[in-house]
């Protein structure tokens, strides 16, 4: 299951969680003006947009997530690797109310197949909350020429029928990706759009950010703790830049693809004309095998699944194809979930009572993942060996399998014949155990990962 969550929705819980965390001082509305690195940490002065006012932060480490366009990298001197392309993109965030529009046609993304409004709708809320991607073209409509009148015409065209709606906001952008040349100078770190920045299509950028941090943080954790080297923290770029090349490269690829179907439908100066072509085209047998191969081409835009989760860390093998998602017992790659129950947890259990498809007992049985085994400030070793200082997770246990697919994963890991895995607070598998595998050499795999 993909949920569809528009970035300002997820910050906005982010925010929520954040301002109850007695450690946690967030300030909105500040700016970054500069930073100096000596051998403790780092002093970064910054700026209250609203006053003018600078003040200082002293702190061990810098993480800068301040955009594709991060003063932050740009101080540092880092430079980015990519390509742009010729494409120009309007992303028009309006409130109408698409519910009559759509009807039972309800979906994550909405083909826009018209001469003026070439794109895709993303409804976040059927009810008052989309955003418009049209690709347009750059001479007959410069940048400079859009206004709120301009925007207005488009959005009516894609929508088709009169209905009410106000632009709230409106930004062009080009059909590019670049990924910084390095992730780390001294302790300032980049991450998420400041590392790497590539187009909306496939929304693989946002969650690549997400990652980025779930990499990073307990890594920063365990040297502020003591318990590992600064060379723990070297992994963060040679993990997570190689994935972020793979991303960017797959969300031009998505780019393309759409638009170019779109045109092929028929596109020109004269809108009436082109309007006329596009009703013939999907009139005509031969031209629509040719589009429903195009649309059949677009999967991986909507369906890549293998990578957001399937990437493996130290692995340079490429996916195939971005919608077939193998769960992979492998040490860099992520945990397989797995539904299972847990007799006592501190976690809130997931709540799927949304789902229609499910029964009661489905829900009952889909509470808590594999993947709430793993704690966030601690390595995790699932199986019946015991390491001193390392939290064991023994099935039958400590938790059970939900059927024929929670047997399966118990295969997958090895459990079922004495063996077992060591997982990251990343939740990425840092070693396989077998049945013969000692203390000795388990705690030789946790030096290596946290000494080098």
């Amino acid at each position: 299951m993909i949920l569809n969550i528009q970035q300002p929705v997820f910050e906005d819980f982010v925010t929520d969680v954040l301002v109850k965390d007695p450690r946690v001082d967030l300030r909105k509305g500040v700016s970054f003006v500069s930073l100096e690195q000596d051998l403790d940490g780092v002093t970064t002065t910054v700026e209250e947009r609203a006053t003018g006012l600078r003040f200082q932060v002293r702190s061990k480490y810098l993480i800068a997530c301040d955009g594709p366009r991060s003063k932050v990298r740009t101080s540092l001197g880092i430079e980015s690797d990519g390509e742009d392309s010729y494409e120009t993109m309007m992303t028009i965030h309006f409130n109408a109310d698409l519910r009559a529009i759509v009807g039972e046609r309800v979906g994550m993304l909405h083909w826009i197949m018209d001469p003026l409004a070439s794109g895709f709708i993303i409804a976040y809320e059927l009810s008052g909350n989309a955003v418009l991607i049209s690709n347009f073209d750059a001479n007959l409509n410069p940048v400079e020429s859009w206004n709120q009148e301009l925007c207005r015409k488009v959005v009516v065209s894609a929508l088709g029928i009169d209905v009410p709606f106000d632009i709230l906001s409106y930004r062009p952008w080009l059909l590019s990706r670049k990924v910084a040349r390095s992730y780390r100078k001294g302790n300032v770190f980049l991450a998420g759009d400041a590392a790497h920045s590539f187009p909306p299509t496939g929304g693989l950028g946002l969650n690549s950010g997400l990652a980025d941090v779930h990499n990073l943080a307990y890594k920063i954790a365990f040297v502020l703790k003591g318990l590992a080297g600064d060379s723990l923290l070297d992994t963060y770029e040679t993990e997570r830049r190689p994935v972020a090349i793979v991303n960017s490269m797959q969300s031009v690829k998505n780019g393309k693809q759409i638009f170019a179907l779109l045109k092929t439908l028929g596109i020109g100066e004269d809108v009436v004309a082109a309007r006329r072509n596009l009703y013939a085209n999907i009139k005509d047998p031969e031209k629509m095998k040719a589009i429903a191969l195009g649309i059949e081409g677009q999967r991986e835009h909507f369906d890549n699944l293998e990578l957001h989760i399937g990437y493996v860390y130290g692995s340079d093998t490429i996916p195939p194809h971005a919608s077939r998602y193998t769960p992979k017992f492998q040490v860099g790659a992520r945990l397989p979930h797995a539904w299972i129950r847990l007799p006592c947890s501190p976690l809130k259990p997931v709540d799927v009572s949304y789902v229609e498809e499910f029964s009661p007992e489905d829900v009952e049985l889909r509470q808590y993942s594999t993947l709430d085994l793993c704690d966030l400030d601690k390595l995790t070793l699932v199986g019946e060996l015991q390491v001193p200082g390392i939290k064991t997770c023994v099935p039958g246990k400590d938790f059970d399998v939900v059927g024929e697919a929670g047997q399966q994963w118990l295969k997958g890991a090895g459990l079922q014949v004495g063996g077992g895995l060591l997982v990251r607070p990343d939740q990425h598998i840092l070693m396989l155990l077998d049945a013969d595998t000692t203390v000795e050499e388990v705690e030789a795999c946790l030096k290596q990962h946290l000494h080098g």
